[in-house]
């Protein structure tokens, strides 16, 4: 069934509003009419199961047939830090990444990076961004779009370490080591101390922080580590950029419970 993400306002106590292009999909793409259903959510605290009962150029009004469960989010906030690669790249990571269940995105400069920084463009850049997110949101049935986060400097992202319970810091060198430390060693020593157990309703927050295509430097690694930083390997063969953090973002949310691990 459709899914929409509407802003908290266009939700009343007993019907609900789509408004701009939400309202131009359901009337020109999906063909809605009278006593359709879709649902909606704010992204917030309400999803709900909604029937149309007008459809205008512009906007759709539809009644609250049913309130639903917002049951669908990971039991732990994944906050996916990307080294900016170039082309369309970060496109495929957060559309993806949406799918798989990361609660945000931090894109990032590094040494490294290949793609020029344009400051300027960050706006539409953004927004491109956020209409990929919502969209991968609405397909894979999320009860929330992931957030986009302004670029961040490499000095702002090391700073941002201290907010989360678990950083890991992807490294290629960890997996080439004989005694490197994977994810899952990184998370089960995590789990096992008292830093890792939370009390009930509240999502531990974990930061996977991925390099851009040439890869972090050593003294990369070395701030992030002590900052608190945990460095993994994601195995012995080198990932691209782009795959690396939906590799990454899989392994921590089967360790979550998500699809049937911890």
């Amino acid at each position: 069934m459709q899914r929409y993400f509407v802003a908290a306002e266009q939700f009343e106590s007993s019907r609900v509003r789509l408004t701009g292009e939400d309202a131009f999909h359901a009337i020109r793409v999906m063909r809605m009419k009278e006593g359709d259903k879709f649902v909606v959510s704010d992204g917030e605290s309400r999803l709900a199961l909604a029937s149309v009962t007008e459809a205008a150029a512009g906007e759709v009004v539809a009644s609250i047939v049913e309130e639903l469960p917002m049951d669908s989010e990971p039991a732990w906030s994944v906050t996916v830090a990307q080294s900016l690669p170039k082309g369309d790249k970060m496109e495929l990571v957060i559309q993806k990444g949406t799918e798989i269940g990361a609660y945000s995105f931090a894109p990032f400069q590094s040494e490294r990076m290949i793609v020029q920084y344009d400051g300027k463009k960050e706006a539409k850049r953004l927004e491109r961004w956020g209409k990929i997110a919502k969209e991968a949101a609405e397909q894979s049935h999320r009860c929330r779009v992931p957030v986009i986060e302004p670029v961040r400097s490499w000095r702002e992202l090391i700073a941002s370490i201290a907010l989360f319970d678990l950083t890991l810091f992807c490294y290629e060198r960890e997996g080439d080591s004989a005694e490197g430390i994977g994810i899952r060693d990184a998370v089960q020593a995590w789990k096992s101390r008292e830093d890792g157990r939370f009390e009930a309703g509240r999502a531990p927050k974990l930061l996977l922080v991925v390099g851009p295509e040439g890869g972090f430097t050593e003294k990369e690694a070395n701030e992030a580590e002590a900052a608190g930083a945990v460095i993994v390997g994601l195995g012995k063969r080198i990932l691209r950029t782009e795959t690396a953090g939906l590799v990454g973002l899989t392994c921590l949310l089967y360790e979550a419970g998500e699809m049937g691990g911890a």
